[in-house]
């Protein structure tokens, strides 16, 4: 699409709302960026958006009227929507209406990079996949960028990109809503399982949403995709693209899989890879995340000694079943990036001591049974805050679990384990919740809890 001299709506502001505008400023566009809490600096969204001297932007801020929602739109020639403005908005169905191109940040990066796209969605393990899977390119090759959901916006980059450039992409469902041309090199779905239903409302939405990634994808393509999840193995049915899948549990024909503790990739041949002993991430979970990786980056031509070498060398990532300190004979340990029970229930499978656990947060109508259901003994004790402390309590009752103590802050709840906490234990932070409320994201979550730590 030629922009230069259009005018775009950029919806919602935020990381990816301030990127796409960027961008749209940088190819000449006349921007429009509006947010509807007017509790926002205009001046300094300006200035964060304003690359130089010239470029037309206007912010506009809070509620609107119908008129100024029709003068708003009025000569539109396209919007822009960031990820965390609902697509069912009676201003985007206006949109629609009038007949108005609705894009996501995703789309508007894909129209203007270059290069192939390893792009990655699933409920939970796309931080972990995306960060293993963005060292082993970057082993491979010279311009490799990674982006999404992950923290760097896609059309943060997107112009600096080159044909001969790779980008992986950390992609939510939030963000597949909104895609129409996005087509990713290849694909991976990790897992689906319920999470953003406050928001997509049923499971089949958040389902079709997660599947949108294969969309556009066409023989020549790749689809990695998840044995061990119902859903996943029934869409790898339905993909046009070549399927490859990953398994912990069987051994596949074709795919990546567990092989006692050996990680096997059987797809032109037979390659052990590593021993999952020689990994530096914990639980099955990660495992998994590591054949989606291999998969991938063998599928886009990456040779086994490479990915090898950087799985064995891998780290992790911040706030995922991070290792923070032993204080006293008790491991700490930072699972911010639990925003939801079944990510949870990763955390406490992976913990190999008797565990004091924090959890509870935002609500995004999630239940919690199965997460209480895996404390399996683990869980010594369970400190609750947040708008769920109420339900889980209940569920946790429900389910046999009584050693449950509420705390009105994060720092109470902090004190409270550390008090609880013997040599020999586990406190975890894994609250199967969003932070919304108590933090801005789950990254300034789990910073609290390390400093926390570190001040004992």
């Amino acid at each position: 699409m030629e922009i230069e001299g259009k005018k775009v709506l950029v919806f919602g502001s935020g990381i990816s709302g301030e990127a796409a505008s960027r961008l749209l400023l940088r190819e000449g566009a006349e921007v429009v960026l509006y947010d509807g809490n007017d509790s926002l600096d205009a001046e300094k969204i300006l200035r964060d958006i304003t690359c130089a001297e010239g470029q037309k932007a206007r912010v506009i801020l809070g509620k609107l009227t119908e008129q100024q929602e029709d003068e708003m739109l009025d000569g539109l020639s396209l919007v822009v929507m960031s990820p965390g403005v609902p697509t069912d908005l009676p201003i985007v169905e206006k949109m629609h209406a009038k007949g108005i191109p609705v894009w996501g940040e995703i789309e508007l990066a894909y129209a203007f990079g270059r290069g192939d796209v390893l792009a990655i969605t699933g409920t939970n393990g796309k931080t972990t996949t995306t960060a293993l899977l963005g060292e082993i390119m970057k082993n491979y090759r010279e311009s490799v960028f990674v982006v999404g959901n992950i923290g760097t916006p896609y059309t943060d980059v997107a112009l600096r990109t080159e044909d001969s450039s790779v980008v992986v992409a950390e992609i939510s469902s939030f963000q597949l809503e909104t895609v129409h041309t996005f087509r990713p090199k290849v694909s991976a779905i990790l897992n689906i399982t319920p999470d953003h239903l406050n928001r997509h409302h049923t499971m089949e939405a958040y389902i079709a949403a997660k599947e949108r990634i294969a969309a556009n994808q066409t023989e020549g393509d790749f689809c990695v995709l998840n044995y061990e999840d119902e859903v996943t193995r029934a869409f790898g049915e339905k993909v046009k693209a070549d399927v490859l899948y990953f398994s912990s549990v069987h051994k596949l024909n074709r795919g990546v899989y567990l092989d006692g503790t050996k990680i096997v990739c059987d797809i032109d041949e037979r390659i052990e890879i590593c021993d999952i002993g020689e990994l530096k991430i914990l639980g099955t979970h990660n495992h998994e995340n590591a054949m989606a990786a291999t998969a991938m980056a063998y599928a886009y031509g990456v040779p086994a000694e490479i990915i090898r070498s950087t799985l064995k060398n891998f780290q992790g990532v911040e706030h995922r079943i991070e290792f923070v300190a032993e204080k006293g004979g008790v491991a700490y340990y930072n699972d911010s990036k639990g925003t939801n029970p079944d990510a949870a229930i990763r955390g406490i499978r992976a913990m190999n001591r008797p565990t004091v656990l924090i959890g509870g947060g935002y609500d995004k109508d999630s239940e919690y049974d199965e997460w209480i259901e895996a404390f399996d003994g683990k869980v010594k004790k369970l400190v609750l805050i947040g708008a769920t402390r109420g339900k889980i309590a209940e569920t946790a009752r429900k389910h046999g679990f009584q050693d449950i103590v509420f705390a009105d802050t994060f720092e109470e709840a902090f004190a409270l384990c550390v008090e609880s906490a013997q040599p020999g234990d586990a406190v975890l932070l894994s609250p199967a919740c969003a932070s919304w409320g108590m933090f801005k994201n789950y990254e300034e979550r789990g910073d609290k809890f390390k400093e926390l730590v570190n001040r004992l």
